[in-house]
Order: structure tokens, then C-alpha cells, then sequence
């Protein structure tokens, strides 16, 4: 058996493997013997069906199976004993010549080998990054602090009808009549919605109910009727109100301290306000880290500037995916994936430089504060740890959910170990400016 390397570039090779008849003919003979001990034939005792039948029957399976298993023995040997760092695995060559299975015969084979590139990356703090710093103006924690009220507020009775109102209405079309329904003023089509701001308990109006509620899922709730039916309708309905319901802001009260911030921790209105300061400062923080993460990669990366085996890739991706992606999909997303897929190289090298090690107490943390802000979008702020340590079991136990909180911590432990390598360029910013930014 030989193989021939043929050096393309710095990162593509060819190799070529050649092998003849007596490469392969002990591993075919051993296989016809398995197969042999095993098969069961009518009219023979197991293991007793002459050598001869089994060849007809099983020969070329046993000779392709031989000469793949040489193949794979042949390129892991290779690939191992010169510390290939290789990208996927060889791939048959373009130009592979056909190949006809014939026992005797020689075997001549092309396979395509890629490699990851040498990362080179000293960093020291000569390398500067910016960090930027979100102000905290009185006007934030006032939104903030006017936001937190409104999502423990409540719904009351209201007079006219106002922008961020709800309405209870009966819509009505000859003998038809929808009663009690529930009309967000804020998922009102526009210009339509004009017409409904101001309106009051007993007031009526025709509505085009196509043109005020576009959304079809919507429409046909709201009228109690299936989606399918909706285009046989008439659209013009009497639209009737019955109530105004106003949403109104909790009170700075310790019932409202409680709901918000957890039993006890805050006790006066001052204290609510220095909590509110301090949540918009944690907020900000995440925010401006994540820019720094961003901001990051893409210095490490230009710094890197690694050249990887772009036309390769693409291969492996569309044969590693079974064509499941067709080329034309593969190259409208390769761009990002050059991007993720350098990142992985440089984060693998900088890992090792700084010996960067995940552990399971980082993937809980990480998967628990992930659930802290899954429970916080539907306004749950004080969910006790035990409920947050049973989501996050769950959230690692899951393969996608898992691998993306592992990937996530080895992005922040790396990024924390480049924080304190470099230095970080300290900018003030006004948060208006700072989502401006690209």
C-alpha cells in the first residue's frame, strides 16, 4: 500500500492511495470466512457451505468492505502520524477515477485532505478594545421606574379611550351579533385607529374589520369564527362599546415593593428608587459586555487574520449534511459561518494559551441566569432558586440547549481572560448612541 501526497497549497493536500491485490486479500479472505461461520443456507449445516458459494454470494461485498477498511485505516494512520490538524475529514477527490470492483485487481485512490491554519495571537496591553460605558441619566430610571409600576398595574374602568386602552365591544351585522369582545386599541391598523381613540361606554361606529384588525388570526377570534370563514364575510360591522378598561400603575405601596423586588427587600420609596438605579446599571452593564464581546472577536480575529480552506469547507459542509443544504443555500450563509467557524479556532487557541476550563458550576450558573430572564419576560422576577435550578437541569440536559450554554461559556470565560490580557479603552456613551452603534 502507498500513498503519494501532493501538496496543493498550504492548507489542501492530495493524497493518492494505491493498493494492490496483496494489501487486501488476507482481510477479504477473513471476511468471507466470517461470513462463511455465520451463514445459514438451505441445504448446508451451518458453517459448512463451500467456499465457493460463498464467494459468489458474498465477494464483492467482502472485496469493497476490505479495501474501504485499508482506505480508513490508511488516512487515519496518515493523518495522526504527521499531526494533521484537519478540517472535517478527506473527502474523495473531484477527479477520483472510476472504479471497477474486480477481485485482483489493483486500486488506485484520490482523496482531498484540508487543514486548520496555525494560529499566531500574542496579546498584551498594547492591544487596546473599547469598553463603553452606559450613562445612567435621571430620565432612564424614571422610564424605567414608570415601567416597573405598569407591568404590576392593573386593568380599571376608563372614560375615553386612549392609545394603550382596551375596549369591550359587540360588533353587530343584521342578525348577527358578537358580544364581550376584548379590542386592544394598540393592535388597531392605522388610520383606523383614530377613529376608535376617544370613543365611550354606549358610543357606536361602523367598522371595516379587514381594514382595522389586519391580522387574520386575530379577526377571526375577535368575531368567533374560523380562519377559513373570514373571506365570505362581510366586512362593515356596528361596533358598539360596552366598557373602557384603562391600564393603571401599581402604587408605591410595600404590597407593590413585595411583587416587584421580593418580600422585604425594599421598604420606602426610596429605597425602590435606589433598587430601580441599580437594575438599570446591571441592565446597562450586560449590554455594554456584550458589546465588548462583539467588539472583541472582531479585533481578535482581524489580528488573527487566519486564511482557512474556503472551497473545502463548502464541500464538507454540503457532503457532511447529506445535501441537505444545496449549494447556492451554503453559499448565501457562508459568510457568517467563516466568521463563527475562525472564532472557534482563535477561541480554541487563546483557551489553551490561558488554560481556559469549563466547568459543570459554570454551565449552571449560565443555564440559571438563561431561565432567570426566561421567567422575567413574563414577569417573574423572584423565582426561588430551586424552581430556577430545576429549569436549568433541564435546559443542559437538552443536546442543541446544552451545547449553545456551553458555547456561550466558553465565549465569556475566554472573553474575561482577553479582558484582563489587554486593555480596555474606556468610553462614555449615552444609551441613545450606544444602540446606534453597529
Amino acid at each position: 500500500m502507498e500513498i503519494i501526497k501532493n501538496a496543493i497549497d498550504d492548507l489542501n493536500l492530495e493524497l493518492t492511495l494505491s493498493i494492490a491485490k496483496e494489501d487486501y486479500a488476507d482481510k477479504k479472505k477473513k471476511k468471507l470466512n466470517d461470513y462463511r461461520k455465520k451463514a445459514e443456507i438451505k441445504g448446508f449445516r451451518k458453517g459448512m457451505v463451500p467456499a465457493s458459494l460463498i464467494e459468489k454470494m458474498y465477494g464483492q461485498s467482502a472485496l469493497v468492505d476490505s479495501v474501504n477498511d485499508i482506505i480508513s485505516e490508511s488516512l487515519n494512520s496518515y493523518i495522526s502520524e504527521n499531526k494533521l490538524r484537519v478540517v472535517g475529514e478527506p473527502l474523495p477527490s473531484e477527479d477520483q477515477p472510476h472504479v471497477e470492483w474486480t477481485d485482483g485487481n489493483d486500486f488506485t485512490f484520490k482523496f482531498d485532505i484540508a487543514v486548520n491554519p496555525e494560529v499566531a495571537l500574542e496579546l498584551s496591553k498594547d492591544d487596546e478594545i473599547v469598553y463603553y460605558n452606559i450613562n445612567v441619566t435621571e430620565q432612564a430610571k424614571k422610564e424605567m421606574k414608570e415601567n416597573l409600576l405598569k407591568q404590576y398595574g392593573s386593568l380599571e374602568d376608563g372614560e375615553a379611550a386612549k392609545e394603550d386602552d382596551f375596549i369591550i365591544v359587540d360588533f353587530v351585522q343584521g342578525e348577527t351579533s358578537v358580544e364581550g369582545t376584548y379590542v386592544a386599541l394598540r393592535n388597531v391598523a392605522e388610520p383606523a385607529r383614530a377613529s376608535f381613540i376617544g370613543l365611550k361606554a354606549g358610543d357606536s361606529i361602523d367598522v371595516n374589520v379587514n381594514e382595522a384588525f389586519t391580522n387574520e388570526t386575530d379577526r377571526a377570534s375577535m368575531l368567533k369564527v374560523n380562519k377559513d370563514e373570514l373571506a365570505s364575510l362581510d366586512p362593515m360591522f356596528k361596533m358598539t362599546v360596552k366598557n373602557v378598561k384603562t391600564f393603571t400603575s401599581a402604587e408605591m405601596n410595600q404590597d407593590t415593593f413585595d411583587k416587584v423586588f421580593g418580600e422585604g427587600v425594599v421598604n420606602s420609596a426610596e429605597e425602590f428608587d435606589a433598587k430601580v438605579a441599580e437594575r438599570l446599571a446591571a441592565e446597562y452593564a450586560q449590554e455594554s459586555d456584550f458589546r465588548f464581546s462583539k467588539d472583541a472577536k472582531d479585533y481578535l480575529l482581524n489580528k488573527a487574520n487566519l486564511s482557512v480552506p474556503e472551497k473545502f469547507l463548502k464541500r464538507w459542509i454540503f457532503v457532511a449534511n447529506d445535501g441537505k443544504y444545496t449549494m447556492e443555500e451554503i453559499e448565501k450563509e457562508f459568510d457568517m459561518f467563516l466568521v463563527d467557524y475562525r472564532w472557534q479556532l482563535v477561541r480554541n487557541f487563546l483557551m489553551e494559551k490561558y488554560g481556559v476550563k469549563v466547568e459543570q458550576e459554570d454551565l449552571m450558573a449560565s443555564a440559571k441566569a438563561f431561565a432567570a430572564y426566561q421567567f422575567a419576560m413574563y414577569g417573574m422576577n423572584n423565582v426561588p432558586d430551586a424552581q430556577l435550578e430545576a429549569f436549568a437541569k433541564n435546559i443542559l440536559s437538552q443536546e442543541n440547549e446544552g451545547r449553545r450554554v456551553y458555547e456561550q461559556v466558553e465565549d465569556q470565560k475566554t472573553l474575561a481572560a482577553v479582558r484582563e490580557a489587554v486593555t480596555l479603552k474606556n468610553k462614555k456613551i449615552s444609551v441613545d448612541k450606544f444602540r446606534e452603534l453597529k
